[in-house]
């Protein structure tokens, strides 16, 4: 039986402990300990670009931005639904994430970061987002943990109402923002609904073929119409 190999680490923002091990073929990342991602469970990030950018069909020359690197899963997926003229932004806070990309974990996805239409932004995505206005056709949200910050406190300026507000106001008018998050928020969903989106829930599976959907995506626009069909209305009670 293979080793489970602890190929680096680093440090958050927090302090805390950030590191990458390798079993086989499978990556993982952790923080103090805890599981934040791992290779084998990637469908709930394929999934978070697939509803994000369903509304860009047709779109020659769409611009979306990706907050949140991470093992390049949810890049790659968006990369491979748009079309050659789009531009695609990656916000990543932390520069050894990127670093862990093009060393390890670049072969999970065809080296994304290497795509032509790819610009790589370091530094904390929201101050990318608050510092655009009407740019964006899709904003595709995958850090931390969702609303509820695992690795990084001050992401929790991203996800309140300041944060969405900006998020609103990078948007295009056609625009939609997507949300991953480990689990659901009714309180995350009614601020949605308060910085004036149409919001859906959609309950996704963390791996392919898994029988369990115990992962979330939200997507908001101001035009409920550009939503993907299925999902559930937002508990605003």
């Amino acid at each position: 039986m293979k080793p489970r190999l602890k190929l680096a680490a680093t440090r958050t923002p927090d302090g805390g402990e950030l590191a990458l091990y390798q079993h086989d073929r499978d990556f993982f990342i952790e923080v103090n300990g805890q599981d934040l991602m791992n290779s084998r469970h990637h469908e709930s990030e394929l999934e978070l670009a697939r509803l994000g950018c369903a509304h860009l069909s047709g779109r020659p020359a769409p611009a979306v931005l990706i907050g949140g690197l991470g093992m390049g899963y949810t890049l790659r997926q968006a990369l491979d639904l748009l079309p050659s003229r789009a531009a695609v932004v990656v916000g990543e806070l932390m520069t050894t994430v990127v670093e862990w990309n093009r060393l390890f974990l670049g072969v999970l996805n065809d080296h994304p970061l290497a795509d032509p239409r790819v610009e790589l932004k370091t530094g904390d995505v929201s101050k990318l987002i608050a510092g655009t206005k009407a740019k964006f056709d899709a904003i595709l949200l995958d850090i931390d943990n969702g609303p509820d910050p695992m690795t990084w406190t001050g992401n929790s300026r991203l996800y309140g109402y300041e944060g969405m507000r900006a998020c609103r106001r990078a948007l295009r008018q056609d625009g939609c923002l997507a949300i991953w998050s480990a689990a659901p928020s009714k309180d995350f969903e009614r601020l949605l609904l308060s910085c004036g989106f149409q919001v859906r829930r959609y309950r996704v599976p963390a791996h392919k073929g898994g029988k369990a959907r115990s992962r979330f995506v939200w997507v908001a626009s101001q035009n409920g119409n550009l939503l993907p069909p299925g999902g559930s209305e937002p508990r605003k009670a």
